[in-house]
């Protein structure tokens, strides 16, 4: 009995110790974060609920630290990882999470940004499923097969931006991966591989690939070939920036899962296949920016039910619906420029209510724009953007002023440029947030610039209209406007003093109109005013003083083509930004001021960032857009005309021609080593030609003709080897055109009308006494084309002939 008792003792306590060890694991698995449960992963959110059992492997920590290690980081940005004491636990390292019951690391995403070298000891962490190291800078990783295939558990890779140009193995490191099923490798660089059948069909290649993202690489259409291994699996392929060549393989329309299709931005011809009608799944089909031709109808598109995102644009195809056709789909996302959908408007698109985007500029269309397009703007998106751009037609009409209210959070672009719409502007289109109606043939505008309530617009653009009217003083809504461009149209009165009011006004542009009188002082309220063009009116009054005080940001100042009067203002000097300075073709008097030298910006050489002044951009659920404006400015370049975009940032100069102005050219001029053109023509000007223009390297139009200034053309002319125009024509230079410079390549016209100079290219040859004594002479009986036989010796060996000769007759 006693035994039997002392056996049944030590039972009690063992069940006893039992029941605290499952309470005890009860109690560690209640305190568990219930979002992580069916993952089986800790992170550093869980820091206080990670079972006490469950350490950092110090095999993975050591990788880790390696990891850092090669990085040049703000190290601030992880600062929990750490070798020491209180630091030694890794599964609460910041971007690290760990498995809830091993402790192996089984996620790494830092989500900060990260530059170095990526250390091959992260293939040390052989647990990792989920590895993300995206928008990062990382040198050149060139043997992506050291580590990569380590890592035989990971379903999720992605290293986009990381620098892989080198890393011609990344295909068959990544066909070592069984399992991945979202690879994304976006903007690495990546070589198009080689691909024979040992890369295709890999006996570990993961069969499950679903989410690929190759884009932005260099990438040939050999990749099809092993992407037709995933065919059953895929439902994301983006392949768009890269180099794809020939024909869209029928291979893709086969892929009945694919949802996502990017392969715009590339070189792919020929036609859609009819195979794309199969892809019942498919959501996004994005070709635009290819050499696609040939015809599209309404068969490509019968089982796309599921179909919200269209791109076609920038393409040579030609969209053939029938006229009553309904598509099957409600598009999000419609992109169809530069197609051929003319000549009639497609009545197709009056069935979809949802797009955000409608893009069909240069399509061919010459119609009357129909009442129920604008119906369709009555039916707000759920998202916040619309675009809609149907410019580049010959579209014809009047657009009726419906009173559409938009919501004020909504960023609404509209754009009808280049067509044939006529009449008044509609109040209603006050309200969206970026207008371009130029190139039309607008009659109306009152009712448009005198809205109600404040407007939403930051960019209106109403240039090569037919606006024959006064402008009204009611700019006072429009305090949003930073781009405005009125140019090439029949306004005409005085400059309304409400347009103080434009206090975002960043470019405004009113040349080519009838405007009078002074510039209004209120003008002086546009601080942020980079931009100003009134060329090309009937402006008048002195050049006001606050141009140079109260506009600090002025980087383009045109006022052509005008009536100002008098000196140019010192205050001019303080104008720090300005690249383009145009006050010719006035009546300006006076000197040019010496303190050009302060213009900070044409002391420096090189480009600028002109061309920026206006982004517009955003994220919603659907997708995300970015539009940027670029300034463009006509100046007089060469004699001509020209337009400048994109190059405007290289283009700096100063443009005083065709007025009355005086005084020698300042030597301070020869500071300013940015300048690109420099046109003082037509102006009274005496003096010299500073012997230090050679200082102007980057010259490369220089016009100083029809002045009167005097003296020889200096040697430093010469070193300005890129001086593509030279006027010197009609004034007082005198002596010789120096012989064994790029001036002999030029025509004579640039020297003309300078009496006293000579030599090549000029027909007036210089005589001994006008040749500099470093020079061999030319004298004006040399025979032109000059072979080779009179020369100076020819002439002494002539001479010392005729004596001997004479004093021997006379000997005899």
């Amino acid at each position: 009995m006693q035994g039997e008792g002392i056996m049944c003792f030590k039972l009690f306590h063992a069940s006893i110790f039992a029941v605290l060890i499952m309470l005890q694991c009860c109690n560690h698995s209640l305190s568990m974060d219930f979002s992580n449960i069916s993952s089986g992963v800790v992170g550093h959110r869980d820091i206080a609920k990670v079972p006490k059992v469950i350490r950092c492997i110090q095999r993975e920590r050591e990788a880790l630290l390696a990891f850092k290690r090669g990085l040049v980081v703000d190290y601030s940005l992880l600062s929990s990882w750490g070798s020491e004491a209180q630091k030694q636990e890794c599964c609460i390292w910041e971007g690290v999470y760990c498995d809830k019951y091993t402790g192996h690391v089984v996620k790494l995403d830092p989500r900060v940004a990260l530059g170095g070298r990526l250390s091959s000891q992260v293939g040390n962490l052989t647990h990792l499923q989920y590895l993300d190291l995206s928008d990062n800078d990382f040198a050149s990783v060139e043997n992506l097969n050291s580590w990569l295939p380590r890592l035989s558990s990971l379903t999720y890779l992605d290293l986009s931006g990381s620098n892989l140009s080198n890393s011609y193995d990344w295909l068959e490191a990544i066909n070592m991966l069984p399992k991945l099923t979202n690879l994304s490798l976006a903007g690495c660089g990546l070589p198009s591989p080689l691909i024979h059948s040992s890369t295709l069909f890999n006996i570990n290649s993961s069969k499950s690939l679903a989410h690929v993202d190759l884009s932005s690489n260099q990438l040939t259409s050999s990749i099809f070939l092993w992407l037709s291994n995933y065919s059953t699996n895929l439902v994301i392929l983006k392949l768009s920036y890269n180099q794809l060549t020939g024909s869209i393989p029928h291979v893709l329309g086969h892929m009945s899962s694919l949802a996502y299709l990017y392969l715009s931005d590339n070189q792919i011809e020929g036609g859609i296949p009819k195979s794309f009608s199969r892809l019942c799944n498919l959501q996004r089909l994005f070709l635009y920016n290819n050499t696609l031709e040939g015809l599209v109808s309404e068969s490509h598109f019968s089982n796309l039910s599921r179909l919200t995102h269209l791109d076609l644009s920038s393409n040579s195809l030609a969209l053939s619906f029938n006229s009553n056709w309904v598509p099957p789909f409600q598009l999000d996302y419609i992109a169809l420029g530069s197609c051929k959908m003319g000549p009639h408007f497609p009545k197709w698109l009056q069935t979809q209510k949802n797009y955000q985007i409608l893009e069909i500029s240069n399509t061919g269309i010459s119609d009357i724009l129909p009442s129920w397009f604008w119906d369709g703007l009555s039916h707000y998106p759920e998202e916040d953007y619309l675009y809609i751009d149907v410019s580049n037609n010959q579209i014809r009409g009047i657009i009726p002023d419906s009173g559409f209210e938009f919501p004020s959070s909504f960023i609404i672009r509209v754009n009808l440029s280049r067509n044939q719409l006529e009449g008044p502007i509609p109040s209603f289109l006050s309200k969206v947030s970026f207008l371009d109606l130029s190139n039309n043939k607008f009659s109306g505008l009152i009712s448009f610039l005198c809205p109600d309530k404040v407007s939403n617009l930051t960019y209106l653009d109403l240039s090569n209209n037919n606006l024959h009217i006064q402008i009204p003083n009611c700019w006072t809504n429009f305090a949003n406007l930073a781009i405005l461009d009125l140019s090439n149209n029949a306004l005409f009165g005085k400059i309304p003093t409400t347009m103080g009011s434009l206090f975002s006004i960043h470019t405004l542009k009113l040349n080519k109109n009838r405007f009078v009188g002074e510039l209004p002082s209120s003008l002086k309220n546009w601080t942020r005013l980079v931009v100003f063009d009134v060329g090309h009116n009937n402006l008048s009054g002195m050049l006001p003083k606050w141009l140079g005080v109260e506009l600090p940001k002025l980087a383009i100042l045109i006022l052509r083509s005008n009536h100002f009067y008098g000196n140019i203002p010192l205050h001019l000097c303080n104008l720090k930004q300005i690249q383009i300075l145009d006050l010719s073709i006035n009546n300006i008097s006076g000197s040019i001021p010496k303190c050009f030298s302060n213009l900070t910006k044409l002391t420096e050489i090189g480009n600028s960032n002109l061309t920026v002044h206006l982004e517009f951009g955003g994220t919603n659920s659907k997708f995300s857009w970015r539009s940027v404006y670029e300034d463009e400015t006509s100046l007089i370049w060469k004699g001509i005309m020209s337009k400048y975009k994109s190059t405007l940032g290289l283009v700096k100069s100063i443009h005083l021609s065709s007025n009355q102005l005086t005084g020698e050219i300042p030597n301070e001029i020869a500071d300013l080593v940015g300048l690109v053109s420099l046109n003082l023509s037509r102006n009274n000007l005496t003096g010299q030609i500073t012997p230090e223009i050679g200082k102007l390297q980057s010259l490369d139009s220089l016009d100083l003709s029809n002045n009167q200034i005097h003296g020889t053309i200096p040697t430093s002319l010469f070193q300005i080897s890129g001086l593509g125009k030279l006027d010197l024509s009609n004034n007082n230079l005198f002596g010789r055109i120096p012989m064994g410079t790029r001036l002999q390549n030029y025509d004579p016209s640039a020297f003309a009308g300078n009496p006293l100079l000579c030599g090549i290219p000029l027909q007036q040859l210089c005589s001994l006494e006008e040749t500099s004594p470093e020079e061999p002479p030319v004298f004006r009986d040399q025979v032109e084309d000059n072979d080779g036989f009179i020369t100076l010796g020819f002439f002494v060996s002539l001479a010392l002939g005729f004596v001997v000769g004479f004093w021997g007759v006379v000997g005899v």
